[in-house]
């Protein structure tokens, strides 16, 4: 792997047995649809590959990650601290999560075991680091996911680098021509950042309603945004989201009228996180079977 330069780069491979259940093919389509992320298709089989900023010293990485049976192998390239890189990777992919229990809530559940039967091995995949996720957040205040997507494509490639989102350093410097008060918000998460307050690991160390607290202090970050950074940005596996209306419904569907995500989500712990997940891309999937 390369920068797209020509140039050699450091290179590790490592590789793991992944704790339960895990589907590489399946997480990798349920990320496309749910975090914008630059994937692309392996040349010799299912794989996932994508570039990102490795929060530890914020360089340019590529990760390219197969699967063989229980174990996963994942590939890390760039300049900086590729052992922590590939620890990133690890966490946003949630491979880094002991799921030998998943199967157990679905013993208790029905509706996650129907979820589990239909989306077989799939791992709740989120954003690069936090700091993307909160980037994310602020690009699409008040706009659809398609304009977002654009602004968040707009900038990379004027401030970017082959793929990957501007390094925060950079991003605090940039007057950036955004809607609104997004390039002052994307100032200060770039700062928050650098401050170390997005730290991926920290906030996973976190009890979920402390990191969404933390992470409420960076400007321009609401209680909607914040959650987002947590459940998604650091991954979290163990967390209820209470701001979205659309998982309400789909309680309300799967479990019945009256039924309500606080009361359900008792049922899944410890993995709240994965099982709305689940219930979200079975509404994708549609209610058929």
């Amino acid at each position: 792997m390369n920068e797209g330069t020509g140039r050699v780069v450091a290179q590790i491979a490592r590789e793991f047995k992944v704790q339960g259940p895990w589907s590489l093919e399946t997480s990798r389509r349920f990320w496309e649809g749910f975090a914008p992320a630059a994937l692309a298709d392996g040349p010799t089989g299912p794989e996932l590959r994508t570039v990102f900023r490795a929060e530890d010293d914020w360089q340019r990485a590529e990760a390219q990650v197969t699967q063989a049976g229980d174990v996963a192998r994942v590939t890390v390239a760039g300049d900086g601290d590729l052992d922590a890189a590939a620890a990133q990777v690890r966490r946003f992919l949630a491979l880094d999560v002991d799921a030998r229990g998943w199967p157990e809530v679905a013993r208790r559940d029905p509706v996650i075991a129907d979820a589990q039967e239909r989306l077989p091995g799939l791992r709740p995949c989120g954003f690069h680091s936090p700091y993307e996720a909160a980037a994310w957040a602020v690009l699409s205040q008040r706009l659809r996911i398609a304009q977002a997507a654009r602004l968040r494509t707009d900038v990379i490639a004027r401030h970017g680098q082959d793929g990957a989102f501007p390094a925060p350093q950079l991003l605090r410097t940039l007057d950036l021509d955004l809607p609104g008060r997004k390039g002052e918000y994307l100032r200060a998460v770039a700062e928050a950042a650098l401050d170390g307050l997005l730290d991926g690991a920290a906030l996973r160390a976190l009890d979920p309603d402390d990191a969404v607290k933390r992470v409420r202090q960076v400007k321009g970050l609401g209680e909607f945004a914040a959650e987002l950074v947590v459940l998604r940005g650091a991954n979290a596996p163990d967390a209820v989201p209470h701001h979205e209306s659309r998982l309400n419904a789909v309680v309300a569907e799967r479990y019945g009228p009256g039924r309500t995500l606080a009361e359900v989500s008792e049922g899944w712990r410890p993995y709240r996180t994965w099982a709305a997940v689940h219930l979200r891309a079975l509404r994708e999937l549609g209610s058929g079977g």
